[in-house]
């Protein structure tokens, strides 16, 4: 029996219910040849900004049991180069893969020009786009707090993004907030078309002979293994608070991990850290869990979505 695999993320049309996390893929073209991306359904790629970014001094990222503790700091080209090597080269190689556009700023306005100049792009030229705000970067105007710790600050930021393309817009939430459904909900309001959650969680790690913190940056992001069922949280509690379509990230390193994700409500997956170690999973995943709606009667991923017994 054909599972049909396909889902719509907030009008993002996808094959398959799977993408890549932003900051672990590239801009789309760097794993040709290691990972299979007919299991994929879209791509999503590093976060752009207006401008050039350098990121963080090295060392920027660790190993620790259960994941990887990273503070690359968002080091890109900025949307011009983006738009006149990157992009192309995408299409050029991927042949219609929808791509998603993870977006930072350290203003609102930045986002929202960022914005703009994607769906600009996507006007003038084939190709399937969505727009994924990463909200936890600092508010550089409002003395450095992140966008996505203030509901009323985020719904406004997803409002002017939302004036600024007429893309699937998706926003990124970050896991280090007493609890989500708020942030949801602002967003929502603000004219989001899907979430996607969750982001790293804070971490540090310290070098006990050096009496002094292994990145240079000190602090960064914890993701892998050990942030999955802290995702799951995350998800399932968004998914009841909202009727957005949830794109779901975390710890995903096999099938079970994504079933997870789509019992408590997403509607898509993201894999990240796990396709460092092994760029086979995103094939793995993707044939995991067809077998899975064949074993237990779903003719469609799509009625996985919720599909956890109370």
């Amino acid at each position: 029996m054909a599972i049909d695999t396909r889902v719509n993320l907030g009008g993002l049309e996808m094959a398959t219910p799977l993408t890549t996390a932003s900051g672990t893929f590239g801009y789309g073209t760097e794993y040709l040849g290691a990972v299979d991306y007919s299991c994929l359904g879209a791509a999503t790629v590093k976060g752009v900004r207006m401008s050039p970014w350098p990121g963080n001094q090295m060392p920027r990222h660790v190993e620790v049991p259960g994941g990887l503790v990273n503070a690359i700091g968002l080091q890109g080209p900025g949307i011009d180069e983006f738009l006149s090597h990157y992009v192309p080269l995408y299409r050029e190689k991927l042949c219609g893969l929808p791509m998603i556009v993870n977006i930072w700023g350290g203003s609102i306005e930045e986002y929202a020009e960022v914005a703009a100049r994607l769906d600009a792009a996507a006007a003038a030229a084939s190709g399937a786009f969505a727009v994924e705000c990463n909200v936890s970067c600092p508010n550089v105007k409002a003395g450095g707090h992140t966008f996505g710790q203030d509901p009323e600050v985020l719904r406004c930021l997803v409002g002017e993004v939302r004036k600024a393309t007429r893309l699937p817009l998706v926003v990124k939430l970050a896991p280090n907030v007493p609890d989500v459904r708020p942030y949801v909900r602002a967003c929502e309001d603000g004219g989001a078309d899907a979430i996607s959650l969750i982001n790293t969680i804070p971490a540090m790690v310290i070098d006990v002979e050096a009496r002094r913190p292994v990145l240079a940056n000190r602090t960064g992001g914890l993701s892998g293994r050990a942030v999955h069922p802290v995702a799951v949280k995350a998800v399932w509690d968004a998914a009841r608070a909202t009727s957005l379509p949830i794109l779901a990230m975390g710890g995903v390193y096999e099938a079970k991990d994504a079933l997870e994700f789509l019992l408590a409500g997403a509607t898509a997956v993201a894999i990240g850290t796990a396709v460092f170690s092994n760029p086979g999973v995103v094939r793995e995943v993707h044939d995991g869990i067809i077998d899975y709606c064949r074993r237990h009667g779903f003719d469609s991923v799509r009625e996985l979505k919720g599909a956890m017994l109370q």
